[in-house]
């Protein structure tokens, strides 16, 4: 008897240190997740500038039809 709580007794251990392990993964993805969005709006930005900017280059350039 002793035998299966000490075995069931590490069975939950390691099923709260593995929840304790996924828990600070799933953290550390949403970090990242939110660091990666901030700089995916930065580079859009910066896309966008680029283009209004191509954009203009272009009209000044004149037709040679």
């Amino acid at each position: 008897m002793d035998a299966e709580l000490t075995a069931l007794e590490l069975r939950i251990r390691q099923a709260a240190d593995l929840c304790r392990r996924l828990r600070e993964d799933n953290d550390n993805l949403r970090a990242s997740i939110a660091t990666l969005e901030s700089e995916k709006g930065t580079l859009i930005e910066r896309i966008d500038n680029a283009r209004e900017r191509l954009e203009t280059l272009l009209k000044q350039i004149p037709d040679q039809g």
